[in-house]
């Protein structure tokens, strides 16, 4: 059976509500991921994670699952503190995040609870919070696996690589990573090369595309990719869909429309085969 997503959240950087982002979101990121056995697995802890643990709660009884944080920039962590359920008695978390971090992940998410930013403590909440730092080794959960891979970002973060049990199938989550091999990262030499076998085939992939090619010299070194170097990735990859994601702040609906136009045109140049859509908070679809 497939994996199961919903998207939550599909911004880069800060929240952006308003009415010119009503049809692809302003919250930032999060996934919501379904496997077989109805485990949840959450993929980053942005503003759209708010609204997810309402719904959760909505559906009554113990809430558990599994939280992957990609990094711990403020976008990536910063609905936590709102995710109802934690502050819910008898519900449970995993929370894994990359152990290269600056930072464990563990001393990251309780800072942000620190009484000089937020009014409740992390020794506060009711549910039970576990932590884990996760390497490039492939992990087993309820109903699937998770495969982490280190992606090209200041400060460090993963990719995450989700599978149902069987191996079938397959979702490829990279938020925040910056192709251009101009940029130096402390990163091996056939970087490239192992970030396309690591997500070889997979069915769908969800990566950053926060600038447009023209928007990239201003922003080099920042940790970023363009829209058209994740069409080049996923076709070098041989992915089925790929799912534009992490908009800039300032992209309108209007624009990322014209983005998605432009990644279809790019893939006919390019004489491949690819699915291009752009993420926007309530898709749903299946890895």
């Amino acid at each position: 059976m497939p994996l199961t997503v919903r998207v939550w959240g599909t911004r880069g950087s800060i929240p952006t509500p308003g009415p010119r982002t009503v049809r692809y979101g302003g919250n930032t990121p999060c996934l919501e991921v379904r496997t077989s056995t109805g485990w949840l697995v959450i993929l980053d802890a942005g503003t759209g994670i708010r609204e997810l643990g309402s719904e959760l709660l909505g559906a009554g009884g113990r809430v558990e699952g599994d939280i992957f944080l990609t990094h711990a920039h403020w976008d990536h962590i910063q609905g936590l503190p709102f995710f109802a359920p934690i502050f819910g008695r008898g519900n449970h978390f995993m929370i894994n995040g990359s152990q290269s971090l600056e930072r464990s992940v563990d001393r990251v998410v309780q800072d942000q609870m620190s009484p000089v930013v937020f009014p409740v403590t992390f020794e506060e909440l009711d549910a039970t919070i576990d932590f884990r730092e996760v390497a490039e080794q492939r992990y087993r959960g309820d109903g699937y696996e998770v495969e982490p891979f280190e992606v090209r970002h200041p400060g460090g973060a993963l990719g995450y690589r989700l599978c149902d049990a069987d191996g079938a199938g397959g979702l490829v989550y990279v938020p925040d990573n910056e192709l251009c091999a101009e940029v130096r990262y402390p990163t091996a030499s056939d970087w490239r090369a192992r970030f396309v076998r690591w997500m070889q085939g997979a069915r769908v992939l969800v990566h950053d595309t926060m600038y447009t090619a023209d928007e990239y010299p201003r922003h080099r070194g920042w940790g970023h990719s363009t829209a058209d170097e994740a069409v080049d990735v996923a076709l070098e990859a041989a992915v089925e869909r790929l799912v534009l994601f992490h908009h800039k702040p300032e992209r309108t609906d209007d624009d990322v429309e014209r983005c998605l136009d432009a990644c279809r045109e790019l893939v006919v140049r390019r004489g491949g085969r690819l699915d291009v859509v752009a993420a926007a908070e309530g898709m749903m679809f299946d890895a």
